[in-house]
């Protein structure tokens, strides 16, 4: 969404003199096709897709997105209604890497898994982040999920989930900071930009939202917080967790705009 604003011409370019803070940027979030330099946005969070299960039902837990077709999880089972992040583990599961030139083809044969899910009864919902209450109520068992929210359940409810990135690999998303093409107060949305990359700041809005932190130096602050936040590769991943995750490769708009209407009408929206 973020490389299709800019693409349109939606947001405004930053001016790095309000922002001396963007130095602390991890590298990994630098580089990206979307937006060279970043001269458009910065990274809020980052966030990883895997697959998630109640602990008391399923004490062997989930590896695969497979095993979320098993028959006995049958209409207990949720997956989110973000394209991107449904459709990207599907793909993987295929063995196709998203982040490369993946085709037409090989969504469409995702999507027929999917299809064939939602069809049957497998699956319970495609939801947003209402799934979350469904783990909590015990509707749903099992689920493609994002990895700060099963941490923020387990924190408010015991401990009772778990997630994993699947075998086959996780995806990797960017929730990004931008201005709108048209506001008058740029300089205003850069100060705080530049805020919440202090370090000092950026670990303790880590320590609330339990997302992966985009800021260098916000770890080593998070150990005066709480050490064990510090030390949670789903906030602060090492260079070896980060190796089974993938970003989606930019779409095209003609791509974006047919493979949203065949996702969407899959799941009936």
């Amino acid at each position: 969404m973020a490389g299709r604003m800019i693409r349109l011409g939606y947001t405004q370019e930053l001016d790095e003199a309000n922002l001396p803070n963007k130095t602390n940027m991890l590298a990994n979030l630098q580089d990206i096709d979307f937006d060279p330099g970043r001269a458009h946005s910065l990274p809020w969070q980052s966030g990883f897709s895997g697959i998630a299960w109640n602990k008391d039902e399923l004490p062997d837990g989930l590896t695969s997105v497979s095993d979320l077709w098993r028959p006995e999880l049958k209409g207990r089972v949720e997956v989110l209604d973000e394209m991107r992040d449904t459709m990207g583990l599907l793909l993987l599961e295929q063995g196709v890497d998203v982040s490369g030139d993946w085709s037409a083809d090989d969504f469409g044969a995702a999507l027929e898994v999917l299809e064939e899910q939602v069809s049957s009864g497998q699956i319970r919902q495609v939801v947003g982040n209402s799934y979350k209450e469904d783990l909590v109520s015990g509707d749903a068992i099992a689920c493609v999920g994002w990895s700060g929210d099963i941490t923020q359940i387990n924190f408010e409810n015991g401990d009772r989930w778990g997630f994993a990135i699947p075998d086959a690999g996780g995806m990797l998303w960017t929730d990004n900071m931008m201005v709108p093409v048209g506001s008058p107060r740029k300089t205003n949305a850069e100060t705080l930009m530049n805020y919440y990359y202090d370090p000092e700041v950026a670990a303790q809005v880590a320590a609330w939202v339990n997302y992966v932190c985009p800021v260098e130096g916000a770890q080593e602050a998070m150990v005066a917080i709480d050490p064990e936040l510090a030390e949670n590769p789903f906030i602060f991943p090492t260079e070896e967790f980060l190796s089974n995750v993938y970003v989606t490769r930019s779409l095209t708009a003609a791509e974006e705009s047919d493979f949203s209407a065949q996702f969407q009408e899959v799941i009936g929206r």
